[in-house]
This record gives C-alpha cells, structure tokens and sequence, in this order.
C-alpha cells in the first residue's frame, strides 16, 4: 500500500533508490498525488510504447506527505481502545 510505504520514508536516509517492482509503483503513486518528490524513468519509451521503470529514487517527503503521515498517525491513535489499568 502506497501509504504504508510513505510512512517507512519517513525512516529512511533519502535519497533512496528503489528498485522492487511493487515499490517502484508506490513511488510512481505518490509522485502523482505530491506527497513525495522523486526520480522515475517515464512511462514510455521512444517509440511511444509504455514500459513499467525499473528503478526510481525518492528524493523527498513533501510538506503534504509529511501532513499525510500525521494525518495517519492520528487515525491510528484515535481508533486504539484505552487501555485500562
């Protein structure tokens, strides 16, 4: 899940290269929607035909990811049960 892969940047000594298929997409998704800033070949090549990038790397964790990945965060703390002592 791209937003799962988000949160792990935040971890992450970047610039990162990726190079997992399944991650190389998460890259491309979060691009797209400006929560990261990264390198990916384009989706075409020469001949116009779309090919999948094998590689990327992420630059950056944009002021909107980083909004996002509170936004999880609190999510995650609001639907936690109390604990009770």
């Amino acid at each position: 899940m791209p937003l799962i892969f988000l949160m792990s940047l935040q971890h992450a000594s970047l610039p990162k290269k990726v190079v997992t298929p399944e991650d190389v997409r998460h890259v491309s998704i979060l691009k797209a929607t400006g929560l990261i800033e990264a390198e990916i070949a384009p989706a075409l090549d020469g001949s116009g035909k779309y090919k999948n990038a094998r590689n990327a790397i992420v630059m950056r964790i944009t002021k909107d990811g980083i909004a996002e990945i509170n936004r999880m965060r609190t999510q995650e703390s609001q639907s936690k049960p109390a604990r009770r002592l």
